[in-house]
């Protein structure tokens, strides 16, 4: 008979819900951005070339992040590393309004930076703290905490339509989220304990192989398993970044449909994906994660290739409800998988280890299409997502949970996840 999980303290249970808290307002803060960004680009008077060089402020403050996250987790904790990665997003909202309110393209290139750096620095000290939380309570965790994320650039992209449709000022939208994810994240830094992720020294005063960030991390993919799990992290963030980054120029310029067309249709994408991550933490239960991402992997399959192949624009917006229903649990469960069955430090250094990964997929490849696009249209491009989602189906056993991981005692009649 299976041990019943953990009863969760009051501490742990705002731990939870501080990190839940906080990744709703980083959602929220990234679709304002997002909604936002054609009201920028007219205040900035910059074309639209001008304005990707502007975006690659984005880019490269968050790459910056991602890569650091890891290693500055193992020295100081997580904690530490939240803290460091809210004060940034807030400072690059607050940049980012005063450079749109002053016309100051420079201003705001420096804003995405500064929030691109919060941004890659806050989520992978969010993952390895969400994986210890599923290690304290024994249930999943890491779903629900991204589907949070998910469910904020709802509510962010929505809020941000509202606001543009009645000319509401974008640098005071902007300012007035700053103050959002800062009282969030005050919140959050109170709530979550000292020293998650943080390595231990041994007797000799040396914190082992992982310590050094991305340095040490070698030493961690030496795992076969561990590089499999990575393949499968690297194909469903692709899955997931290439939706985000392309999916309304896919409708427009793919199927024909109009530019109302195309947001709305991203709207569908996005709310699948909160669905799913609200949704899927009793299939894990029940099924456990390799069966669950074999069948997300085929099932964003199924959509991607209906948005491909079908000459019918209504079908092929219909069909984005299953590219991010099939995506919304791979992410998240695949980070989960990599710290399952391994002590607290080593656990930290391997979801630390595949978030990096799965986060430059997730920024990096997406954009590589683009060049892609130029030679062989959009729509053909996408076929290389659909390659890497079945090649994901193929290898999800990697994904079966080691003895004594701790989200397999739960029992399938306790399926108490938020």
């Amino acid at each position: 008979m299976k041990n019943p999980p953990p009863i969760m303290d009051s501490a742990t249970r705002r731990w939870r819900a501080a990190l839940f808290l906080f990744m709703l307002a980083t959602g929220v803060s990234m679709a304002s951005w997002v909604a936002r960004t054609p009201a920028v680009r007219d205040a900035l008077e910059v074309s639209t070339g001008a304005m990707g060089l502007v975006l690659f402020g984005l880019s490269i403050g968050s790459m910056t992040g991602v890569l650091a996250s890891g290693g500055l987790v193992r020295r100081h904790g997580g904690r530490l590393v939240i803290t460091v990665g809210a004060a940034l997003l807030v400072a690059g909202l607050l940049v980012i309004a005063g450079g749109a309110a002053l016309e100051v393209s420079g201003g705001v290139f420096g804003g995405l930076a500064l929030f691109g750096a919060g941004m890659g620095l806050a989520e992978v000290a969010f993952n390895i703290e969400g994986a210890a939380v599923e290690r304290t309570v024994g249930r999943p965790v890491l779903p629900v905490l991204h589907g949070c994320f998910s469910l904020g650039t709802v509510v962010g992209a929505l809020l941000g339509m509202g606001l543009t449709a009645v000319r509401f000022p974008v640098g005071w939208h902007l300012a007035a989220v700053a103050l959002a994810v800062a009282a969030a994240g005050v919140w959050t830094v109170r709530a979550v304990p000292a020293g998650t992720g943080r390595a231990e020294p041994d007797a000799d005063g040396v914190k082992g192989p992982e310590a050094g960030g991305v340095r040490g991390q070698p030493a961690v993919w030496r795992d076969r398993r561990l590089v499999l799990i990575g393949l499968i992290v690297l194909a469903m963030a692709f899955a997931e970044g290439s939706a985000n980054d392309w999916l309304p120029l896919l409708m427009v310029d793919g199927h024909g449909t109009g530019a109302t067309a195309g947001s709305l249709t991203f709207m569908l994408f996005a709310v699948a994906m909160t669905t799913g991550r609200f949704t899927g933490g009793p299939l894990l239960v029940r099924y456990g994660p390799a069966a669950v991402v074999r069948a997300s992997a085929v099932v964003a399959a199924v959509g991607v290739a209906l948005v491909i192949f079908s000459d019918s624009a209504l079908l092929a917006g219909s069909a984005v409800v299953l590219w991010g229903l099939g995506a919304s649990l791979g992410f998240p469960v695949t980070i989960s998988a990599a710290g399952e069955g391994a002590g607290p430090g080593d656990a930290s250094a391997r979801v630390a280890a595949v978030s990096t990964a799965g986060y430059a997929a997730f920024l990096v490849g997406p954009p590589s299409l683009g060049f892609l696009a130029d030679h062989v249209g959009l729509r053909n491009a996408m076929v290389v997502v659909l390659v890497l989602l079945g090649g994901a189906a193929l290898i999800t056993g990697a994904l079966r949970r080691r003895p004594g991981a701790p989200v397999s005692e739960v029992p399938a009649s306790q399926p108490d996840l938020v």
